[in-house]
Formats: C-alpha cells, sequence, structure tokens
C-alpha cells in the first residue's frame, strides 16, 4: 500500500471512530459534587418543589396534586419516623412511577444528626438505602439532613457515600405554625428571579399538601417557573438521582 492510499484509510478510521468525550462535559453529565451543601437550582426559571418527613397520609395525595397541576415534586422520605415507610409502600411507589423524585431524610431523623459518627450516620442512610431499594429498586444519591443539620461528619459521611447534600433557600416555616398565607409571603418576597428556589416544606402537614402546595404552583405558573424535581434543577438527569441496588426482600421496619 502506498503512502497515499495509508494516509486515506486512516484519516477514514479517524473520521469513523467514536469521538472522546470532553471531561468538562463528563464532569457535568455526573450531577452536582457530593458531601457540598446546595441550597438553591443551579440556574433561573424553575422551582423545585421539596418536601420532608413522609411518606404519611397525605404523601399520595400529593404526588396526585403535583402531577395535576404539571409539577414534579421532590420527597425527602425517611424510614420510621411517621412510621414504618413499608406501611406507605403504594404511596411512594405511586410517587415514583409518576416522575417524582425519592430521596432521603435518613433513616429516623435523629435530633443529634450533626454530632453523629460517621459510623452512625453511615447506618442511618443504608438502612432507609435498603428500604428504598426494597419499594422502587433503587436506592437515592441526594438527601436533607434532618434539621439541616451539616456541621461534624455529616459532609465527609456524605461524600463517602456519593450523596448530594441538600438544604434550602427558602423556609415555609410550615414546622413552626406558619399558615399557608404566611408562607406565601415568604416566597413573594423572595421573588422568581435569580436561580430557582429549592423550599423546605413538610408534606406531614395537611396545609401544605391542600392550600400551599395547589398556590405554589399557580404562582410558579405565573411566573413561568418550570417545576421539576431537585436534580433537575441542578442540571442532573432524572437516572442521575438514583443508583442501582439489590432487593433483600425485607417488608418490615
Amino acid at each position: 500500500m502506498g503512502l497515499k492510499s495509508l494516509l486515506v484509510v486512516s484519516l477514514a478510521a479517524l473520521g469513523s471512530a467514536v469521538p472522546v468525550a470532553n471531561p468538562l462535559e463528563a464532569i457535568r453529565a455526573a450531577g452536582p459534587a457530593a458531601g457540598v451543601v446546595i441550597t438553591k437550582c443551579s440556574a433561573p426559571n424553575q422551582i423545585a418543589l421539596a418536601y420532608d418527613d413522609g411518606p404519611y397520609q397525605y404523601t399520595q395525595r400529593l404526588a396526585q396534586i403535583l402531577s395535576n397541576g404539571g409539577a414534579k415534586g421532590t420527597f425527602f422520605v425517611t424510614g420510621t419516623l411517621y412510621g414504618c415507610i413499608y406501611n406507605q409502600r403504594a404511596a411512594v411507589k405511586a410517587a415514583y412511577d409518576a416522575g417524582h423524585q425519592i430521596a432521603s431524610h435518613t433513616w429516623s431523623h435523629p435530633s443529634n444528626f450533626g454530632s453523629m459518627s460517621s459510623g452512625d450516620l453511615t447506618q442511618q442512610m443504608q438502612r432507609l438505602e435498603q428500604a428504598l431499594v426494597n419499594i422502587i429498586g433503587v436506592k437515592p444519591t441526594y438527601m436533607r439532613p434532618p434539621y439541616l443539620a451539616t456541621g461534624g461528619s455529616v459532609l465527609s459521611t456524605m461524600k463517602t457515600l456519593g450523596y448530594r447534600v441538600i438544604t434550602d433557600d427558602v423556609d415555609s416555616e410550615d414546622w413552626n405554625g406558619k399558615t399557608p398565607q404566611q408562607s406565601q409571603q415568604k416566597f413573594q418576597q423572595a421573588g422568581a428571579g435569580g436561580n430557582g428556589h429549592i423550599p423546605l416544606m413538610h408534606e406531614t402537614y395537611q396545609s401544605t399538601v391542600e392550600t400551599l402546595t395547589p398556590w405554589l404552583i399557580n404562582w410558579a405558573k405565573q411566573n413561568n417557573l418550570k417545576m421539576v424535581t431537585v436534580a433537575e434543577c441542578l442540571g442532573d438527569t432524572a437516572a442521575g438521582a438514583y443508583v442501582p441496588g439489590t432487593s433483600n426482600g425485607q417488608g418490615s421496619c
């Protein structure tokens, strides 16, 4: 084969080769970093409606309200805070199947989360992981710490476990006795500008589910905000919110 022919063949081979991925693009595709506190979305014109402390008796209703309003929500669930998570298996799976994000809020919502040892923190996360694998077939890569505690060994442990740590930038204060109308004022004061909000809300309050959430859906639409999951509002894919796991067949706490 002559030099010219060899050059043609070589160029043809290069043209058909799979392009090498840009390392920066690969990093972005992997989603946000683990073990770093995240308070708001990574881009404007969106909002991630996020709810803690479930599953509870309102879980399925909340998922329906969100879906009917064209919204995707994020459910930061626990294993035992309001009864055993397996007792709400159908509601959790229905929310997941509807495209809402299921994330971790630890197994038992310990009040001393920020001062627990790395081993105890790991146990809190892994017990809930296993339950979620048993219920929805995957384990989450996003978590919100109880009481938003990020001190002590929390961040280093979450980094080791591969968890993206979410707090908030708007606190509805539904946990603090605020009425839905008072919570609405907090959103209005925060405004719809800047990068999208990740609010702190709780699905365990009927008023948050039945009154505040429908108002937020309307408010978001009036302000042309896309209502997405926490993962999506951080530029992650829906698949990036989870990793595979193996069920152990357990069905009780």
